[in-house]
C-alpha cells in the first residue's frame, strides 16, 4: 500500500475510534460507566473530568456510583448530571452519589436503536468523504506526474479496499450495538 495513503487510512480509524466513542456513551439496560465520560466538574476553579474527581463503581447491572475524593464536591457532581442529558436523577447519602438506571421500555429502546443506526450512518458518510479526499488528492498527483497511471489505478483500488474495510467495521458496530440495545 502506497505511504500516501496512510493518511486517509488513519482518518478512517480515528472514525472507527469516534463511533465507538459515540456508542459507549449509549446506555443499553445496563449501567455504563461511559455515560458518564463527557462530564466535567468545576475542582477549585478548573473544570476537571468527573473520572479524576471521585471514584466510579457499578456495584449493581442498574446502578453506578460516584464515591468524590472530597465530600463537598457532591453538590457540584449532583447538579452537572441534572444539566447534562443522561436523564436519571442523582441520590447521595452524602459521601456517594448514585444513579440508578430504570429499565428500558419497548419504545426507548426503538429509538435507541434509531440512534445508532443514526450514528453509524454518520460514520459512513464520513468514511466516504476521507474516500472522495483521498481520491481528490490522487488526481492532483497524476496530474502532477508524480505517479504513474498504473500506480494511479492501484492507489485507486487500495483506497476503495480501505473504505470497504471501515464501511463493513462500521455496519458489525452498527448491528451490534443495536442488539444490545434490543436485548431486554
Amino acid at each position: 500500500m502506497d505511504e500516501r495513503i496512510k493518511v486517509y487510512e488513519t482518518k478512517m480509524q480515528k472514525t472507527m475510534e469516534s463511533l465507538e466513542r459515540e456508542y459507549n456513551s449509549i446506555r443499553a439496560g445496563r449501567a455504563n460507566p461511559h455515560i458518564l465520560d463527557k462530564l466535567v466538574v468545576d475542582y477549585y476553579g478548573t473544570p476537571t473530568p468527573l473520572q479524576q474527581v471521585g471514584n466510579i463503581t457499578v456495584p449493581e447491572a442498574r446502578v453506578i456510583m460516584i464515591q468524590p475524593w472530597e465530600s463537598k464536591l457532591i453538590k457540584a457532581i449532583e447538579k452537572e448530571i441534572m444539566a447534562s442529558d443522561i436523564g436519571i436523577t442523582p441520590s447521595n447519602d452524602g459521601k456517594a452519589i448514585r444513579l440508578v438506571f430504570p429499565e428500558l421500555t419497548e419504545e426507548r429502546r426503538k429509538e435507541l436503536a434509531k440512534d445508532v443506526k443514526k450514528k453509524g450512518e454518520a460514520a459512513k458518510v464520513a468514511v466516504r468523504n476521507i474516500r472522495r479526499d483521498a481520491n481528490d488528492a490522487l488526481k492532483k498527483w497524476s496530474k502532477a506526474k508524480e505517479v504513474s497511471e498504473d500506480e494511479a489505478d492501484d492507489i485507486e483500488k487500495d483506497i476503495q479496499k480501505l473504505t470497504d474495510k471501515y464501511i463493513a467495521e462500521v455496519d458489525k458496530a452498527i448491528e451490534a450495538k443495536s442488539k444490545e440495545v434490543m436485548t431486554v
